[in-house]
């Protein structure tokens, strides 16, 4: 196995989302993208940044079809968690997920009533709830950002999916690179971020890439970096102790379970106060099942708490990844299993759609975009 790029697919993620964050709409959510990946297939992603605004629920449906900035400064370190026994994490009383109505697909659906695509988009993309992306450094108004979605999922009754998207030298300082301009900017800017989660269950998916592709860092900024995860987890769970923490394992062909679960564990994943277990696949095509015993392995490799569990990004892998390798936008790829907290598999949390389907990687369309072509040719 070739490590060498991104795990996060974000090549365009990031781009678009910059983009979006200069077109005077705002920065509020991103959406995942991809860049080139260790082994010549997808890994995480990122997104592209929207307003905040009121949102939908829907219920969970059943299967079917990092800047360059200097990471020098270690940045605040993990303090002691002041409690000494966590107590297990508090399992989700709704089994229904948030979607958030400010999205790129939905923007196209609203402009597009007669395209002919557009019901098959509307119904198959459109209408799933997918993450919502914060990958922008603007501390000012972050944790407003946070809570219109937290909120607007709470008043809804459902679950929302966030992604802080904004640690030191993200993507290696590839195409999805940028974020807090130090660990001691990104330890405050998580402050707010937390500070917007409300009281209501929530899923965040911390830092997509930053444990899996932190190799390009030295071990001294590795070891800051994963300091500054771990307190990140402990202070995203103390903010609201509903919400459930996932962090970053990669997918299942990258990096070992066994040498994928000594990084999570150097990043506090293995401890109840920081952590709710590991998350894989975002922006990848690997096949469910490939992936579902990959974080099970991980998982009994990294030990902690036995509460600790595993979500899976499934918005792209209905086919499996392509046998070439490709990464960007590849043909013949399909919607995965709908987004879902009843799994129905020990371990396995939920499948999420935290790449949103339809945005492009970079090929098929500007990355960062949503790209109807594409994500008819995912749908149908």
């Amino acid at each position: 196995m070739v490590v060498a790029a991104s795990a996060v697919v974000v090549i365009g993620a990031v781009t678009g989302m910059l983009s979006a964050l200069d077109d005077g709409r705002g920065s509020d959510e991103a959406r995942p993208d991809v860049t080139s990946s260790p082994l010549l297939q997808p890994l995480p992603a990122v997104p592209t940044p929207l307003p905040p605004s009121p949102s939908t629920t829907s219920a969970s449906a059943s299967p079917s079809a990092s800047s360059s900035a200097s990471a020098s400064e270690a940045g605040p370190s993990p303090k002691a968690s002041k409690s000494a026994s966590p107590k297990p994490r508090t399992e989700p009383a709704s089994v229904r997920l948030y979607r958030h109505t400010d999205s790129q697909v939905l923007d196209w659906v609203r402009a597009n009533r007669d395209d002919p695509r557009r019901p098959v988009i509307e119904s198959r993309i459109a209408d799933r709830p997918a993450a919502v992306w914060f990958a922008d450094y603007t501390p000012s108004d972050i944790t407003a950002r946070v809570r219109a979605v937290t909120s607007a999922g709470a008043a809804k009754g459902g679950v929302p999916v966030v992604v802080p998207y904004a640690v030191p030298n993200r993507d290696c300082g590839g195409a999805s690179q940028g974020g807090a301009p130090d660990l001691g900017a990104y330890g405050g800017w998580i402050d707010k971020f937390a500070a917007g989660l409300g009281s209501g269950e929530v899923v965040v998916i911390l830092e997509p890439d930053a444990i899996a592709q932190s190799d390009c860092l030295s071990e001294g900024r590795r070891t800051a970096r994963f300091a500054a995860l771990a307190r990140a987890g402990r202070v995203l769970k103390a903010a609201n102790p509903k919400a459930r923490v996932y962090f970053d394992a990669g997918h299942s062909d990258w990096n070992s379970p066994r040498q994928q679960a000594g990084l999570l564990r150097r990043a506090g994943a293995a401890s109840a106060a920081s952590s709710d277990g590991i998350f894989s696949n975002v922006s990848n095509f690997n096949r469910t099942g490939d992936e579902v015993a990959y974080v099970r392995r991980t998982l009994d490799a990294l030990g902690g708490p036995a509460g600790l569990g595993a979500v899976i990004d499934t918005s792209r892998n209905g086919n499996g990844a392509p046998a070439d390798g490709e990464w960007c936008d590849p043909a013949g790829r399909k919607l995965g299993q709908a987004p879902t907290l009843r799994t129905g598999q020990a371990r396995i949390d939920a499948y999420l759609w935290v790449k949103l389907p339809g945005e492009s990687d970079g090929c098929r369309g500007a990355p960062g975009t949503f790209t109807p072509d594409y994500a008819y040719d995912l749908a149908r």
